[in-house]
């Protein structure tokens, strides 16, 4: 018979649900009955009858026989005696349809009185529900209890049988395994009360009981070499617990307003740095011992997720985790906090399967990679545990790594000064590498989306026509990151089949579109640190960008061609600014550096193109501009010129250099014998010589090792200076020069308001002219 159109829709729509619903229905009822024969096993087993035989027929008759007392008491009642009272009110029985609510146990009515019949089941405390019988404990606690019983008993019968399995199968016990499955609820929960017992004790000797468990809790050395050679020689899941419940109380030892309260309690300095180095150096060990992890020769590592062992060490993992997290926010030494870091590597391949642990840990380890009051050997600590969990993870993982590494990159590069430079390189140049460990695709993804993000930040602030809007764009964070995709182009798409090859085209012209949104002098330090940027990805990738014209527009400015003011102020250090203070414009020291920055970057730029078959013709348009700068610059006629020999005689100097390898290359290229269309000619011409040895090459490289030089001495200095500030130097003439420098390092970098600047800089001006 053909299926109706009905049913169709019916089996298309509602079937598969229906199965599914009827098939977890029968497993509900399954499970019910499996828990109903355990339940007259044991009541069999114990001797009581089974729930819902004889007991409830007895309670049906007292409820019976009670209304049937109650109706013939009040029957037989006058109304004089009614008033008189003395009697007791028999209890009704519940209507039909009436849940009967749930009696507290007889202790807990006492303490709460008339408020105890409000407090739920879900409220109780553990012991309670305990204590309300085979029903309202769950069937785990009822057989763990039961086992702890057997082993009383064995332990009373037979010690010393006893003791033999406890040193030799420990796991025969099951006090390994005890209380590890409820252990996040164990810790959320106040300190265990004594169980109570036969005979009720006194008030006092009760709280010498109490007093006596707060000083068993203090955790000693004793414990902790128990423990540690629990752990070092048996691998003990049960030491293991018990100091990971210790080292969690460790690492909330320093906080003032927390509400948890623990097991142990730690007051001696000497015991918390056993602990510490206990957990930190052994629990991974006990992971390792009990679920081996299982790594291949590509890298991928698996764990057996389905075992028992992995439900069982779930919870511990998860708390000694969330443990370590909570003590890297708080750690300030290095020596620890590079010991904790190292730490979590071996217990990295079992957090996959916890999604959000993973998340939260890999934010913490990214705060202190991306912190500047971190030393350098701690950030490369944490950038190894970035790294090897970018490597052992699945896509998912690896795309929010990192996406938080540049999170914290961004966040991390606010502020840049000659203390922090070093640190930014060591920031960027890590990161890049995570890019290459993860698949092509993923890699491809993430650096698309926040390339576009900030070309979306550059179209903002073009069309924003506030006064500030520019400075979306114009400011460290910005700059840092144009910088930091250069070099992660510059390190992964020197193929031309990678997948990140595409990128190349929109980062430059985004790179170019900042490069010249404000074309005033204050910015051309920035404009030199994109320049750089762009040489980088040009060089590494041997792609063309033309950075002659953005270089050339510096030289065509009023700042430039007019003659400079006199001026004592120090050399702006450009590697640290992105704006020029108000106060060094139209001065010599600021012209004469900008005019080694042109003659620096357009030697750079032209010397990658050294070796070029069209060399010549590449230079021949620059050389034409300069030399017309040149003889507008050199004037002598009054308001006419800049009057500055210095920064004229250094770009004459380039045009010769460019000059003398043009000739050089058409010399060259006039005995060759391959015509232009001869692709594998043209990329072989020059091969054999090295850039250095071309006229345009040896300049650079002077001009290369006179840079270096200066990098060197300023490092020194900043080294001596930072000695002398952990020295706690209060000389007087030190603390002048690093008050000055600190301020106006400070005010260069983040300075918003031009007049503060200016109120900066002329002050450092006139105590100069005041030593003079």
């Amino acid at each position: 018979m053909p299926q109706s159109k009905q049913q169709k829709k019916f089996e298309k729509k509602h079937l598969k649900d229906v199965l599914e619903r009827r098939k977890g229905l029968k497993k509900v009822k399954q499970r019910q009955q499996i828990n109903a024969k355990k339940k007259a096993r044991r009541a069999e087993e114990e001797g009581r009858p089974a729930p819902g035989e004889k007991h409830g027929d007895e309670v049906k008759k007292d409820v019976r026989n009670g209304k049937k007392a109650g109706e013939d008491k009040f029957k037989d009642m006058s109304v004089d005696e009614f008033f008189q009272g003395g009697f007791e009110v028999p209890e009704l029985p519940q209507e039909k349809g009436k849940k009967r609510k749930r009696e507290a146990p007889k202790e807990q009515q006492e303490e709460s009185g008339s408020e105890g019949s409000d407090v739920s089941f879900e409220q109780a405390p553990v012991s309670a529900r305990l204590a309300d019988g085979g029903d309202s404990g769950s069937e785990d606690d009822e057989d763990l209890e039961g086992h702890r019983q057997q082993l009383d008993a064995l332990a009373e019968n037979d010690p010393e049988f006893h003791k033999y399995l406890q040193e030799n199968e420990p796991e025969l016990l099951g006090g390994e395994l005890e209380g590890v499955e409820a252990l996040s609820e164990e810790e959320e929960e106040a300190p265990k009360r004594k169980k109570p017992k036969k005979t009720a004790p006194a008030s006092d000797e009760s709280e010498d009981e109490e007093v006596d468990g707060a000083r068993k809790n203090e955790l000693t050395k004793a414990m902790v070499s128990k423990w540690r050679t629990a752990i070092t020689k048996e691998h003990s899941l049960r030491a293991a617990r018990e100091v990971v419940l210790a080292f969690r109380a460790a690492a909330h030892v320093s906080d003032e307003e927390d509400d948890l309260q623990f097991k142990y309690s730690i007051s001696d300095p000497a015991v918390y740095h056993e602990l510490l180095t206990l957990a930190l150096k052994h629990i991974p060990d006990v992971f390792q011992h009990h679920l081996p992890v299982q790594e291949s020769k590509s890298g991928k590592v698996h764990v057996s997720l389905e075992s028992k062992r992995f439900k069982t060490l779930g919870p511990l993992l998860k708390s000694h985790v969330a443990s370590i997290m909570h003590l890297l926010d708080h750690l300030s030494d290095a020596s620890t906090l590079r010991m904790t870091l190292s730490s979590t590597l071996p217990l990295l391949p079992y957090l996959l399967s916890f999604k959000k642990l993973v998340r939260n840990l890999a934010k913490a380890v990214t705060n202190i990679w991306s912190s500047s009051s971190n030393a350098e050997a701690t950030r490369i600590a944490a950038f190894l545990v970035l790294r090897r969990l970018t490597t052992i993870s699945d896509a998912g993982i690896r795309e929010n790594v990192l996406k938080t590494v540049y999170q914290g990159l961004v966040k991390g590069s606010r502020n840049t000064t000659i203390h922090t430079v070093q640190g930014m390189n060591l920031m960027k140049n890590s990161a890049s590498e995570l890019w290459g460990l993860v698949d092509p695709a993923v890699a491809y993804t993430t650096s698309f989306t926040f390339v576009r993000q900030l070309a979306i930040h550059l179209r903002t602030s073009i069309h924003n026509t506030a006064k500030e809007g520019y400075k979306n764009v114009y400011n460290w964070q910005y700059v840092h990151s144009l910088d930091f995709w250069s070099r992660v182009l510059s390190a992964h798409a020197i193929d031309p089949a990678s997948n990140m090859r595409p990128l190349i085209y929109p980062l430059v012209q985004v790179t170019l579109g900042a490069l010249r949104l404000i074309p005033t002098a204050t910015y051309f330090p920035l404009r030199f640190h994109l320049s750089r940027s762009l040489l980088r990805l040009s060089r590494t990738t041997n792609t063309f960008i033309p950075l002659a014209a953005p270089l050339y527009e510096v030289l065509t400015s009023a700042e430039m061609r007019k003659a400079p003011k006199p001026s004592t102020l120090k050399p702006l250090d450009f590697s640290v600014s992105i704006r020029a203070p108000k106060g060094y414009l139209r001065t010599r020291v600021y012209q004469d550096g900008v005019g080694e920055q042109v003659q620096e970057l357009l030697g750079e730029f032209f010397v990658l193109w050294c070796k070029n078959v069209a060399f010549p013709e590449l230079s021949l348009p620059v050389n034409v501009v300069l030399k017309r700068w040149l003889k507008d610059v050199n004037r002598r006629a009054p308001g006419e010129g800049n009057k500055n020999q210095k920064v004229n005689g250094m770009i004459q100097l380039l045009v010769q250099k460019l000059e003398a390898n043009a000739r050089h290359v058409e010399d060259k290229r006039g005995k060759v014998e391959f015509a232009p269309n001869d692709r594998t000619g043209v990329e072989g011409f020059l091969q054999e010589v090295g850039w250095d040895k071309m006229p345009l090459g040896a300049f650079v490289g002077t001009l290369r090792r006179q840079r270096e030089e200066r990098e060197k001495v300023a490092e020194e200095a900043r080294r001596e200076d930072e000695r002398r500030r952990s020295s706690g130097d209060k000389e007087k003439k030190g603390e002048e020069v690093g008050s000055e420098s600190e301020s106006e390092e400070d005010e260069m970098v983040d300075g918003i308001s031009e007049d503060e600047d200016e109120v900066m800089v002329d002050g450092v001006g006139s105590e100069d002219e005041e030593e003079d």
